[in-house]
């Protein structure tokens, strides 16, 4: 753990980086091209990108270093930036585009990787503690980026709010290089990567692993199916906020909008950590998949209500018990896909990482088109309501999956937790010793 808080530190400080270039590259392409539409496309195409190298990025991490890629991703990260700063400035509109490529595609196959390493990181039994001192960086991360970004830019310039970009994903890149970590599974000589195997396999080949693997596991399969629903969900609340802030008070549109975020970050954090303490106390691993699916449809519900029209100290209520699970339902949703065993966590998150950036650019869309005809509450209410529905689709998996753990039959290996690496050794010993 004393390497892991080191790696969250190097880790937040380039998800600092990202949230900051969020604001400060879509504001510095609609200065270079004057263009709205220009600004839209570098936002669609970096979320395209996302989507696509989801699938990418789960094959890498199954077949390579995942250290490497980590910090190649983000030296490629702080050297796309660095190209932004020294080209010309006719240039500059056509290379923001190849920017985009370059940040979705490793943001995304650095998040991939680093998820699904934790468990060879910090063992089994402290990933929960591990994912909970995570998600607390990226948050205050978020935070601070946002934050700022706007005194940066307007202080310091555009190329001073890039440069500082770069020097975060540089830093980040020398802690990770720093650090003596292992992030995949020690194999015994002579045994077959699976990941590497299914990385040389043909496409189909790949798709149809894929679906074998979510058909073994049901469960995993209707959590990745709701956190599609919540991508959908969250894209209408975003697209929604800023409509709904100006009908509250149209001299002061931002107002509600602060208020609401703020609020979301605090319970958000406050959630985070308590489950970090509760974790381990009493042999307990996460939240578990009722706590996931129970935290998705408090979380819808609050969403919804914020947009009710009720008065602002209920709505600002509403956004803290939503950030408190939002944050439970990511710490139990990503606890539980990391108990499938590594040859096979890497493409769990692959896939997570495009379904659910697959469900929010397509929620940006319906939700915008919806705007135009309902109001905010009926758009965020059409969209949440689904990923409630899904949440009493996977009590039902669970039920299933109760009695069919009850009749007797074993559960398939990728449902089953991973032990702990540090005493894999012994369990061998003690499985090799005659009997």
């Amino acid at each position: 753990m004393r390497h892991f808080r080191l790696l969250v530190v190097g880790n937040g400080i380039s998800a600092y980086g990202s949230y900051l270039n969020m604001v400060a590259l879509n504001v510095f392409i609609y200065d270079v091209t004057d263009s709205a539409l220009a600004a839209g496309i570098f936002m669609a195409v970096r979320l395209l990108t996302s989507v696509v190298s989801g699938f990418v990025s789960g094959r890498l991490v199954s077949a390579h270093d995942r250290k490497i890629l980590m910090v190649g991703a983000d030296l490629t990260q702080c050297a796309a930036m660095i190209a932004l700063l020294i080209a010309p400035d006719g240039g500059r509109a056509g290379l923001l585009y190849v920017l985009a490529v370059v940040t979705g595609f490793c943001s995304t196959l650095s998040g991939v990787a680093l998820r699904s390493s934790i468990p060879e990181i910090v063992g089994g039994d402290l990933r929960l503690r591990a994912n909970s001192l995570l998600a607390t960086g990226r948050s205050l991360a978020m935070i601070a980026g946002f934050a700022s970004a706007g005194v940066v830019v307007a202080q310091l310039g555009y190329v001073a709010a890039i440069s500082l970009d770069a020097a975060t994903f540089a830093v980040s890149a020398c802690v990770l290089l720093s650090l003596p970590i292992r992030t995949r599974a020690q194999r015994k000589e002579g045994e077959g990567d699976a990941g590497e195997g299914s990385a040389k396999g043909g496409a189909g080949e790949r798709g149809v692993g894929a679906l074998l693997l979510l058909r073994a596991a049901p469960v995993l399969a209707v959590m990745i199916a709701l956190r599609a629903a919540d991508g959908l969900g969250s894209s209408s609340h975003n697209v929604a906020l800023p409509v709904y802030s100006s009908d509250l008070d149209p001299s002061h549109p931002a107002t509600f909008v602060s208020q609401f975020w703020a609020t979301w970050a605090i319970g958000n954090i406050v959630m985070q950590q308590v489950c970090g303490r509760w974790a381990g106390r009493g042999g307990r691993q996460g939240p578990g998949e009722r706590a996931f699916a129970v935290g998705a449809c408090v979380m819808s519900a609050a969403f919804i209500v914020v947009f009710a029209g009720l008065p602002t100290y209920v709505a600002v209520a509403a956004a803290l018990v939503a950030g408190m699970a939002d944050g439970l339902t990511e710490i139990a949703y990503v606890t539980r896909l990391q108990a499938a065993p590594d040859a096979q966590r890497g493409r769990l998150f692959g896939l997570s990482a495009s379904v659910e950036n697959t469900g929010f650019g397509l929620g940006m869309l319906v939700s915008g088109a919806l705007l135009d005809r309902f109001s905010p509450f009926h758009v965020v209410g059409m969209l949440h309501g689904l990923a409630i529905a899904l949440c009493f689709g996977m009590f039902v998996v669970l039920v299933r999956q109760g009695r069919r753990a009850a009749s007797g039959d074993p559960l398939p290996e990728v449902v089953r937790e991973p032990p702990d690496r540090r005493g894999s050794e012994s369990a061998e010993r003690e499985s090799e010793a005659p009997r």
